[in-house]
Order: C-alpha cells, then structure tokens, then sequence
C-alpha cells in the first residue's frame, strides 16, 4: 500500500496539487468535481486503487470507495474524507453531493462512461453534470519526486537492456525477448510492464507496433525492442534497435540516418521551443535521405502516470511552449515494408537550458556475433 510519496512532504505535494485543481475548478465556474480517472485519483489523493471516485470543491475533497479499499485508503489519502459505500459507488457519490449542497458538477469528459454519466444525470438531487474538463494538462510539469520515480523507471528499462544483449541470438524467439525483458524488469523494481512490450524482428520492423510473437530471430536480422518499467505509478519508455549478427551496407545506412535524426531532436528540445519544431528538425533530417514517407508517426509523447500524455512533439502538437520539467520521448523511426525497419527512443527530460536524455543505453549500433 505504499504511496508514491509519504510523510509530510507527500500531504505538502497533494495539498499543492489540490490548491492548482481548485483554482482550475474556480476557473470552470463548477461548484466541484467527480474524478474517476484512475491515474487523477493517484495524483490528486495519493490513493491507489480502484473502484473509486472524488469529490473535490473549495473547501472539501472527499474519497468515495468501498469495504475492500477503505484501510488502504486511510493510509494514503489522509487529507480526504473517506465515504464507505455500500449500496453503489454513483449512489454514495450522489449522496455526497446532496449533503453538500453543490448545483454545478465538473467531470472527466474524456474519462466517464456515458452509461454513468446518464445514470449520474438521473440520480443526482437537482445537480447538473454539466462541466466537462480534461485534468491532464494539470499533470504536464513534473516535480521532483515525479522525476525521481521515472528516473528508476527509466533506470530499470536500461538495465534490462543490458541484460537482454547477454540473451538474445538467433534462434530465440521474439517472445522469449519479451518475457525476458519483462521478467528482468520486474526483479529489479518494475511493478509491471509500462505497455505490451514490442519486439519486432526482420521484415516484421516495419510495424512500428510489432508486438512480440513467436518468430524465430534469424541471424542478419535487425531487432527493434520498445518496452519500459513502472516504478510507483510512474512511467519510462525507451526503443533499441540492434543487430543479430553482422549488419550489412543498408542496414548500417539506414541505422546512421535515423540516429542522426534522433539526435537532432535531442538537441532540439529546451524550453520555449514549440511541440511541432522539435518534431520538424527530425522530420526533416529523415525527408532529406529520401525516408520521410517511411516516418508515419509523431516524433514523441509525454509519460507520466500513464505511458502516453501530454505535451506531444508531432505536426499537430498543440504545446506551443516546452517547459522545465516536462518529459518528452524522442523516437524517430523508419518502416519500410517488405524489408523491416528500426528505431531509437529516449526519455528526456526538459531542463533549464535544453533537454537531458534519461536513457543512457548506448545507441551505436550493436551487433550480437
């Protein structure tokens, strides 16, 4: 039942994280909000289980779960008034807000059901559901704990790395890298696999989502590996592409090109700088050898509490403004069907003066001989 974040210090950093999403609510013109978005409830509360929703306003923020989750949450979400319920979670939630009297309720447009909104609708006692809101812009800027956690996520993935290159031949299947990898991961502190883990082999490296099956690696073959840790909720992400056995001439090309492209965003990336131009330089990078149409996805993403967020770099990024703090992957790749293909992921960082990669696996070309 461990939190994230104990102590004192953890009740300073929920009360700073409530006072942001009360302002936010002020803004929004709701008496309060009903979050049920399991990762808000996390941040928000401290609390880490499910089945669970809360109820936030000015001046109360209440936690509504049932018998098997109110020990646990007594531990980790003490500034919250534990509502136990016992004849349904929307029933209890609605209970709450007729104590309280609230006529305008904010929730989670991306997040809620529609068959609980509607039920919602007609169990709540004069209240309108009426405000939808996204709370994950609330979670862009990371604090120093966040950090911590995703630099041992990300700690985690690198060693698990170097782990599989011990393992990994001809003959192996990619399945087997997958557990592998995973299984490394969690002896060393992951509590699960931060996404399915991808391991894409030979022509199969066309799909930038290849996720691993029980093809045999071949010796020649490339293999691409995208997978990532969780530490206490938090997130890393990384991609590796090495070769089984001696590269030949394309292949080292091709390698060289997207490196070269990851590299450029690296050094793109610092505060000020717009989602779409981090993404732009490496783009171009790839479009100048003649592979841009082979590039089909953004140039990365956020992670957090989940393995996908925001700011994203891409053409439609909407950040117009990278920030201390922030995390971005950066993961140009090229996937040329009928021949394979590869890319290079790391977790960086957004600091003062640029970006910091996380990731330190090496990303010269590895060839297992």
């Amino acid at each position: 039942w461990k939190s994230s974040f104990g102590g004192g210090k953890g009740r300073g950093m929920i009360k700073e994280r409530l006072r942001r999403l009360r302002a936010f609510l002020k803004a929004q013109g709701a008496d309060a909000v009903l979050i049920n978005k399991e990762v808000n409830l996390h941040y928000f509360s401290g609390f880490r289980g499910d089945d669970t929703v809360l109820l936030i306003s000015a001046d109360k923020a209440i936690l509504v779960t049932d018998f098997r989750y109110a020990e646990q949450a007594r531990a980790q979400a003490p500034l919250f008034t534990l509502k136990e319920q016992t004849k349904g979670l929307w029933r209890q939630a609605v209970e709450c807000v007729g104590e309280a009297g609230w006529k305008r309720l904010a929730f989670e447009g991306n997040a809620l059901f529609y068959s609980d909104y509607e039920k919602l609708q007609k169990l709540l006692p004069g209240a309108a559901l009426d405000v939808p809101v996204d709370l994950s812009p609330l979670r862009m800027i990371k604090e120093t704990e966040e950090i911590a956690c995703i630099k041992k996520a990300v700690e985690i993935a690198d060693a698990a790395f170097t782990d599989i290159l011990t393992f990994i031949r001809p003959g192996v299947s990619e399945n087997a890298v997958a557990a592998r990898l995973e299984s490394t991961m969690r002896a060393l502190g992951s509590e699960r696999p931060a996404f399915t883990t991808i391991v894409a082999s030979g022509k199969r490296g066309s799909l930038p989502h290849g996720v691993a099956t029980e093809k045999l690696i071949v010796d020649g073959e490339f293999v691409t590996m995208d997978f990532g840790a969780v530490y206490q909720g938090y997130h890393s992400d990384m991609t590796r592409t090495i070769c089984v056995g001696r590269a030949d001439e394309r292949q080292r090309a091709i390698y060289d090109i997207v490196l070269d492209a990851q590299r450029l965003g690296l050094a793109a990336v610092r505060p000020g700088v717009s989602g779409k131009a981090v993404d732009a330089v490496a783009r171009q990078r790839l479009e100048a050898a003649g592979y841009g149409k082979y590039f089909g996805h953004g140039l990365g993403h956020s992670l957090g509490l989940e393995i996908h967020e925001e700011p994203r770099l891409s053409s439609a990024s909407t950040c117009d403004s990278l920030a201390p703090n922030m995390l971005v992957t950066v993961e140009p790749g090229v996937y040329l069907p009928g021949w394979g293909g590869l890319r290079i992921e790391d977790t960086v960082l957004v600091t003062d003066t640029g970006g910091e990669p996380l990731t330190s696996s090496s990303k010269e070309l590895i060839e297992i001989l």
